[in-house]
């Protein structure tokens, strides 16, 4: 149980960064804590959303399972930085 809390914590970092890499324009001006639990979310998610449409999860690394993870924390990624107000590009003042 522990080791399965270590193991989603690290790459759960990992997925978030990279889901914060791939998420459009100023979209991930987000605290790192944050992103590391978008990494976590999206993978939780990104599991679940890629067992209801039929995977099977594979033996050893299951690639599939892992870019359903990213994009769903880049989707994470935006909706956090939408809700917490702190992206700075589509904003102008008038």
């Amino acid at each position: 149980m522990l080791w399965t809390i270590i193991f989603y914590l690290v790459v759960g970092a990992i997925v978030g960064l990279l889901g914060k890499f791939v998420a459009p324009g100023d979209k991930d001006n987000i605290p790192l804590w944050l992103t590391i639990l978008c990494g976590i979310g999206g993978m939780v998610l990104g599991g679940v959303i890629y067992s209801a449409f039929g995977g099977d999860g594979s033996r050893g690394l299951d690639w599939t399972q892992g870019l359903v993870a990213i994009i769903t924390a880049a989707v994470l990624v935006v909706i956090a930085s939408t809700v917490t107000g702190r992206n700075s590009g589509s904003r102008t003042r008038v």
